[in-house]
């Protein structure tokens, strides 16, 4: 068995094994603004609930391991002291990646998600309308874990409203595990779907995605693309150029007669199967070139 003493671990190897040994984690997409009312939206794994009455959840926006600095929602929770805790499922799991982007501050992660705001009732953040729950709360403590990288901030959250979506309820009015269909986070670049096992999101950290607030109209109401499609779409760092897309269609004849019966419906069901194979930029060649 191999035994390790956290205090002789780099902070990044430590966590690592933390995520890889700890889970499946709930995953807190938290919503929050900040002085000006600009709205921000994260995601965090280190989250649960913690008591029933008063409710109160905890979610922690650690300290980044690599410079020491702190998250947007974490500044703006201790600022405002108001905080929406929203609830996520496999139907948004893709846009919730995307929002975990570094963009930079005042940047609205609602728009670059491609999330509706939803006004909240009692505090400021705006709820996520997509999310199945949402949680609005008021922040009565936060308590510092440490002061360099990797030291966790515990956001101790009581709940003044919450919101459940009727469709997900059961008969007798509770919420039905199956039609609720959460996600959790594991080690890496692993989720975990309740209802069937792991999958894989790759991480969007590295680079800056263009946003579903990018994608045009005619895409984003697609009929056949789903949220986490255009989720995977706004998670490329460019569109392809002109002369990729082609050298695309002169590498895929098959296309040809696809694209010239410029039935969308069709090309997005194609764009669609490249996405499902987590091939964002081969299904944007598709959507590229039904325009040219």
């Amino acid at each position: 068995m191999l035994t390790l003493d956290p205090k002789e671990l780099p902070v990044g190897k430590m966590h690592q094994y933390l995520l890889g040994a700890v889970g499946p984690r709930p995953i807190a997409f938290a919503s929050t603004v900040d002085e000006q009312g600009r709205p921000n939206l994260s995601p965090f794994s280190f989250f649960n609930v913690f008591s029933a009455n008063p409710p109160v959840l905890i979610f922690s926006p650690a300290r980044r391991g690599r410079d020491n600095t702190v998250k947007h929602t974490y500044t703006n929770a201790k600022t405002t002291m108001e905080v929406v805790i929203n609830v996520v499922n496999y139907d948004i799991v893709q846009q919730v990646s995307l929002s975990s982007t570094e963009y930079a501050e005042g940047v609205n992660e609602f728009e670059k998600a491609g999330f509706t705001m939803l006004p909240s009732e009692v505090v400021k953040p705006f709820r996520v309308a997509e999310s199945p729950v949402q949680f609005e709360c008021r922040i009565n403590e936060i308590v510092e874990l440490g002061n360099e990288g990797g030291a966790g901030n515990l956001v101790i959250c009581e709940v003044l409203k919450m919101h459940i979506k009727e469709e997900i309820l059961d008969e007798k009015g509770y919420i039905d595990q199956h039609k609720i269909d959460l996600v959790a986070r594991m080690g890496g670049n692993w989720y975990t779907r309740a209802l069937s096992g792991m999958f894989e999101v790759p991480k969007p950290l590295q680079t800056l995605g263009i946003g579903v607030d990018s994608i045009s109209e005619e895409i984003r109401n697609s009929k056949v693309l789903t949220g986490n499609d255009l989720g995977k779409l706004g998670n490329v760092e460019k569109l392809p150029t002109s002369e990729e897309v082609k050298e695309f269609l002169n590498q895929d004849g098959n296309l040809a007669g696809l694209l010239k019966s410029n039935d969308e419906e069709e090309i997005h069901k194609k764009a669609k199967e490249y996405l499902e194979n987590n091939e964002p930029a081969v299904a944007w060649k598709i959507l590229l070139a039904k325009k040219m």
